[in-house]
């Protein structure tokens, strides 16, 4: 990535995952980065690399909480604004958490960007958004197929939605400057499994040769896509005048069974551990539905940027196991 103009930039979601190395890629253009976790899901220990970098703030407050947001939001030039409840455990646990969060954090964001000067926002939105689409690969104009409100793993569909819905709603009505990525299945060091993330989880299992554990009957589908090709993507797409009102896809197109999955993590790690499978039932609740195919089409990302994710998926577990035992 060529080095662009420096800038003062907001990460809501700073300490999350995605968020810290997102905070990695924009320093090492020379930017000034804030970042803004209430470290529910975020943790210290992704950011304590930056903790020495005069270009690097960290502020813990919560984006619900619009005085503690404000001079945040004055003091910089853009936003990125990845805050949000995620992970299927965490979402099914306190789905009402999700939806307050999801909805009321965002337009909390929205409106302080758009009051404090009109500051650019690249949001982060969801592969979830699709529901159960039959249109496969996904397109950023597919007709969109969410379950009904008795099950609560559609509720983060939906507020991710909203969110997109009231992002829009601002950049027409108020020229608010929104550029919107939808993410697939981004994975990396850093990921825990602890709110059912799966590759994590199964590198975790298989380092310790306990049993893998594939819920369902493993032949869901999904595209892994590491998370330094996802960050690299959204601050390339950030300075583009011509991708805001648009949305994108990001991710992979190289699918794979999560039964598939389990075995090349078994595999790459050499591990003794049986792979077994849970019932949904088991694994969350008894009325869970599984998205059976998530495939992105990744052709409009294209024609803005260049964008080629790395399809080797080996490597991306060998990363995700070294950083597990470097912890």
């Amino acid at each position: 990535m060529q080095p662009d103009l420096v800038n003062r930039i907001l990460i809501t979601g700073g300490a999350g995952f995605i968020g810290s190395h997102l905070a990695d890629a924009l320093l090492r253009l020379g930017n000034y980065v804030v970042a803004v976790d209430n470290l529910e899901t975020g943790t210290l220990a992704n950011i304590v690399h930056l903790k020495d970098n005069p270009n690097f703030r960290f502020v813990e407050a919560n984006i619900l909480d619009g005085t503690a947001l404000q001079p945040l939001v004055e003091s910089v030039d853009y936003i990125f604004h990845l805050a949000a409840s995620v992970g299927v455990e965490l979402v099914l646990e306190k789905s009402l958490d999700t939806l307050k969060n999801n909805t009321f954090g965002t337009d909390i964001v929205l409106k302080l960007a758009q009051h404090c000067g009109n500051k650019k926002v690249v949001l982060t939105s969801t592969s979830e958004v699709y529901g159960n689409s039959v249109e496969i690969p996904f397109r950023e104009d597919s007709a969109l197929n969410i379950g009904p409100p008795h099950i609560a793993r559609w509720g983060y569909a939906v507020s991710k939605l909203y969110d997109e819905f009231l992002a829009m709603s601002y950049y027409q009505e108020m020229g608010l400057p929104i550029t919107i990525c939808r993410l697939f299945n981004t994975v990396g060091p850093r990921q825990s499994g602890r709110y059912g993330m799966v590759l994590p989880r199964f590198v975790s299992q298989a380092t310790l040769n306990v049993p893998i554990t594939v819920y369902g009957d493993g032949l869901q589908t999904r595209c892994f896509t590491h998370v330094r090709d996802v960050a690299d993507a959204m601050v390339r797409i950030s300075h583009l005048s011509a991708a805001e009102g648009e949305i994108f896809n990001l991710g992979s197109q190289n699918e794979i069974t999560i039964d598939d999955l389990a075995n090349l993590v078994k595999k790459t790690l050499n591990s003794e551990s049986d792979i077994v499978y849970v019932p949904y039932s088991e694994a969350y609740q008894n009325d869970f539905v599984d998205i059976r195919h998530r495939v992105p089409d990744i052709s409009k990302i294209k024609t803005y940027i260049e964008y080629h994710p790395s399809p080797d998926l080996a490597s991306i577990v060998l990363d995700i196991a070294k950083y597990s035992l470097d912890d």
